[in-house]
């Protein structure tokens, strides 16, 4: 039964995870749609009727085909892509509401489809005709892909995706919308939240702006407060290490927006799930309280991001949600912090196990590459990989540090740094290199270890 239930959350993983790399990649068109929006519609900044016809196509065209294209490259490349577009313009046409969810189902599936002709074919065509099978095959699948995603997919998700809309508008309207927080906040613990937010609620808030003009599911999950509550319990009430790591981490998830650095803080004790919790549902319950929205999605989810997204007239709202969701957050937090904080030998034990792991260095040969890997590879590990390049600088040591997906590490990788929770994945992407568990990626003490025994090795 414990390894069905494994097995069943790693591909609830595997499945976030792409949903999320379809959207991830292409945020900056998110932004740039949101920020658009928020300056010229007409209740924008500054409305401008010429201008404001860019949010319509952009987020009934634009948009989808990029997640369409990012979705079939994932899947098989450049030719994936293109396929991948192709098919998903079959689901836009006709639609008069954002097909995300069209795009994120053709995409990846003409990228399949693609792929599969390709591996059957390419052993069968003949020298010097492989530019022109190349091209009329994914001209002909991409075009009978878009044909069959206006006939008969086009009309199947308009209607899924309008029936989920009214379930979610009905939730919204009996006042349940709070009662999500117990999906969210969790989901963001086990590292999902890229997941969460891309692959669910952005789609879902980009509909639902076409007719208000702003959108609560933009601040379901990006919503740095319930983070904030339990980094400031901590400082205020821990000793030790884990008070010294506090400030640094605070600055980082609120003014960064980079939340999985409070994800550490909640699962070495694990009761504060319920401090997340509360301080996302009051959150939730204050925005839809004070009609509160967001015109695109805060990306990241800091608070500079939330209030360059909202709408003309709407910050007071937002802010409001941020700072009961925080005090909330901190009121339930703080018992559980104390008794933590009792129970605790200064982190000592902890500090131990990354010593002994570090001796582990001592093995390699001369170390070229460090890896550094998180869920997307955009967030914890390029923070940490900034961090461990200043300490190698400063120790005059020319090592390459990249920071990557934790399911897209280069072979040639010969030190990998990963999350404790994010370990296992990284062992199978990248068996022959040696890894790091750490659980704090701001000040984790493995680093100073690291650049230690780099110098012994270069001196020797």
């Amino acid at each position: 039964m414990e390894t069905a239930t494994m097995g069943a959350q790693a591909r609830i993983q595997r499945f976030g995870r792409f949903l999320s790399g379809m959207v991830m990649p292409n945020i900056g068109a998110f932004i740039a749609w949101g920020l658009i929006t928020a300056m010229f519609i007409p209740t924008g900044w500054i409305p401008n009727e010429r201008l404001a016809a860019l949010v319509g196509p952009m987020i009934l065209f634009l948009l989808p085909l990029l997640i369409g294209f990012t979705g079939g490259r994932i899947v098989w490349n450049i030719r994936g892509g293109v396929v991948g577009a192709i098919a998903t313009m079959g689901v836009i046409v006709g639609a008069d509401i954002p097909m995300f969810l069209g795009a994120m189902l053709m995409g990846p599936l003409g990228g399949y489809l693609m792929k599969k002709f390709d591996q059957a074919v390419e052993p069968h065509v003949p020298v010097g005709f492989e530019m022109l099978v190349n091209n009329f095959s994914a001209g002909i699948l991409g075009g009978l892909l878009a044909v069959f995603s206006l006939v008969a997919i086009n009309p199947v998700l308009n209607g899924l995706t309008t029936a989920l809309m009214i379930g979610v508008e009905s939730i919204v309207n009996l006042g349940l919308l709070p009662l999500a927080s117990l999906f969210i906040e969790p989901g963001k613990i086990l590292f999902l939240n890229n997941a969460i937010n891309h692959g669910v609620l952005g789609p879902l808030g980009a509909a639902q702006v076409q007719n208000l003009g702003q959108s609560i599911y933009f601040l379901l999950e990006t919503n740095p407060g319930p983070g904030l509550g339990i980094l400031l319990a901590y400082f205020v009430f821990s000793k030790g290490a884990v008070k010294d790591s506090t400030p640094g981490s605070i600055i980082i998830h609120f003014f960064g927006g980079i939340h999985e650095i409070y994800f550490p803080y909640v699962l070495m004790n694990p009761a504060l799930l319920l401090a997340v919790i509360a301080g996302g549902a009051s959150g939730v319950l204050t925005f839809w309280l004070l009609g509160a929205g967001a015109v695109a999605t805060p990306s990241p989810g800091s608070i500079i991001a939330l209030m360059a997204v909202a709408p003309r007239g709407g910050h007071i709202a937002i802010l409001a949600g941020v700072v009961i969701s925080t005090g909330v957050s901190f009121a339930v937090a703080m018992p559980f912090v104390r008794s933590f904080t009792r129970r605790q030998v200064d982190g000592g034990a902890n500090l131990e196990k990354a010593k002994e792991q570090v001796q582990a260095i001592k093995s390699l040969g001369r170390v070229e590459k460090i890896v550094f890997a998180c869920d997307a590879g955009m967030g914890s590990s390029a923070m940490g990989a900034n961090r461990l390049k200043k300490k190698l600088k400063a120790a005059g040591l020319d090592v390459a540090v990249e920071h990557v997906s934790v399911d897209e590490i280069p072979q040639d990788a010969q030190l990998v740094i990963s999350h404790v929770n994010l370990t296992e994945r990284a062992r199978k992407s990248a068996p022959h290199a040696r890894h790091f568990s750490i659980t704090n990626f701001v000040n984790a003490p493995e680093y100073d270890d690291i650049v230690a025994e780099l110098v012994e090795k270069a001196k020797g």
